[in-house]
């Protein structure tokens, strides 16, 4: 078993034989510098957006402030559609660990794909279903809903 130097910085493959198939590990001196360094805000605003506690603050948070949409109740709809999110999304940036969602399939996807254009037809699907709601139009909740899916996975539709 030899170890290859032409591997990437922190990382060492246990090669062998002649067809070279090697097993990468990071190794635990000479850790790569994506590993050593913390995530900078502009990272912590982009991976959050996929973290479990934010996808659930966003989608409870619309759910029950549609419903007040649809009652006409303008003051709690807007409550309950614009506060619950950017708090989950402060605390999530500030407390949880978001290295797993950088360093995964999901985060590399987000990098690539989810643009400031991307975000923009989101909010615009958001915004799409608060007016369908007020203005009690199922058809239109959905032409948000679908927008707001499209946002999230026209990457997938690019790469196929």
């Amino acid at each position: 078993m030899r170890y290859s130097e032409n591997e990437p910085r922190g990382l060492q493959s246990a090669c062998v034989g002649a067809n070279r198939v090697c097993n990468l590990a990071p190794t635990t001196n000479h850790p790569s510098p994506s590993y050593n360094r913390r995530m900078t805000l502009k990272e912590k605003i982009l991976f959050h957006q996929v973290h479990p506690a934010k996808l659930a603050t966003d989608s409870i948070a619309a759910i029950i402030s549609l419903y007040f949409f649809w009652q006409q109740e303008l003051i709690i709809g807007l409550v309950t559609h614009f506060t619950p999110p950017p708090i989950a999304s402060g605390a999530v940036i500030h407390f949880a660990n978001l290295e797993p969602y950088k360093n995964s399939r999901l985060g590399a996807y987000l990098v690539r794909y989810m643009t400031p254009t991307a975000q923009t037809l989101r909010l615009a699907g958001d915004l799409i279903t608060v007016f369908a709601a007020w203005y009690h139009s199922p058809l239109g909740i959905a032409a948000g809903l679908v927008l707001i899916l499209a946002a999230w996975a026209y990457g997938l539709v690019l790469r196929g």
